[in-house]
């Protein structure tokens, strides 16, 4: 079932993630060695945000086009990792690639991962950065009518939450929202996620990274809110423009393809793909197969329109 050009990338990407404990504690160790790396080719600095709940800061990358000179569109994205591990400088690449599509401010924090904080830690923190950025836009460079959120898997997750939270509490208005094959569903019953043994992240590996991520929630007995995971929204209403795609063997394929339903349903413009053949961030792991490039051009391309003709003044 996996495109060809895929095999043999895909054996070693089942050597990545394991879904054992121990191992995700090792995987979110290992994350953090690359702090501080900068992108080349980039202005890239790194800053501390301040927690509206006083505890602390978030450490935060910053990445301009060199010799920028604003105001130009910001892009908050929010990297992946299951939840558990993960860094912005672990997606340098990505972050490379919008800033060459179109000159932009990048913000990146590094969220409180759920082996240290459990759900609401990450969501509070990208959700105290949209604010600062809302509130320094100029500052940065950038401008407050376009600001747009974006980020894969988990991060894709916490795309559709800082969405659904600032649609909610009408605290931010965003031109244009990225959850790229997004973790958003924690009941891991969808036909694609059940018994999904795909590289990379299958139904074990997603079983465990939410059982960590909602185990604050699980200890008090308490029911999971959509800003937690996202497919459990009620109102897809009045949400940002939407791009996203999966792929075909990922196991959060139907719940993807059942939030862009709901988007549309809700008459949110959407732009969707499912490229078939491949796994979850395949194109990542090997970004020069076909499928990859496709889906690479897709989103690029689709940020790229976005910038051009997306826009969100802030209310006064």
């Amino acid at each position: 079932m996996i495109d060809p050009e895929l095999r043999g990338p895909a054996f070693f990407a089942r050597l990545m993630l394991l879904p054992w404990p121990w191992w995700f504690r090792l995987m979110a160790n290992a994350s953090k060695r690359d702090h501080g790396k900068n992108i080349e080719e980039l202005d890239c600095s790194e800053i501390q945000l301040p927690r509206r709940e006083g505890a602390g800061t978030i450490r935060t990358r910053l990445y301009k086009p060199p010799g920028a000179t604003g105001p130009l569109p910001i892009l908050l994205y929010l990297h992946g990792g299951g939840y558990f591990m993960g860094s912005p400088e672990m997606f340098g690449d990505t972050i490379k690639a919008f800033i060459k599509t179109r000159p932009c401010v990048v913000v990146s924090p590094d969220y409180r991962k759920s082996l240290e904080a459990p759900y609401p830690a990450a969501i509070d923190d990208c959700y105290d950065a949209l604010l600062w950025v809302k509130h320094n836009a100029e500052a940065i460079g950038g401008r407050s009518d376009q600001i747009m959120v974006g980020g894969h898997s988990a991060g894709g997750g916490l795309t559709a939450a800082v969405s659904q939270r600032a649609r909610d509490r009408g605290d931010v208005r965003i031109a244009f929202q990225m959850p790229i094959y997004p973790m958003i569903d924690d009941r891991n019953d969808t036909p694609s996620a059940r018994d999904n043994d795909a590289p990379l992240w299958n139904a074990k590996l997603n079983a465990l990274g939410w059982r960590y991520y909602l185990s604050g929630l699980h200890a008090r007995n308490a029911p999971i809110p959509a800003d937690a995971a996202p497919a459990r929204a009620t109102d897809y209403s009045n949400l940002p423009p939407t791009l996203t795609f999966v792929a075909d063997l990922d196991p959060f394929c139907d719940e993807t393809a059942a939030y862009v339903e709901h988007l549309k349903q809700a008459g949110v413009p959407v732009e969707f793909r499912i490229f078939k053949g491949g796994f979850h961030g395949s194109e990542g792991i090997a970004p020069k197969a076909r499928i990859s490039r496709e889906a690479i051009n897709f989103l690029t391309e689709g940020f790229a329109r976005a910038v051009d003709t997306r826009f969100a003044p802030q209310d006064s």
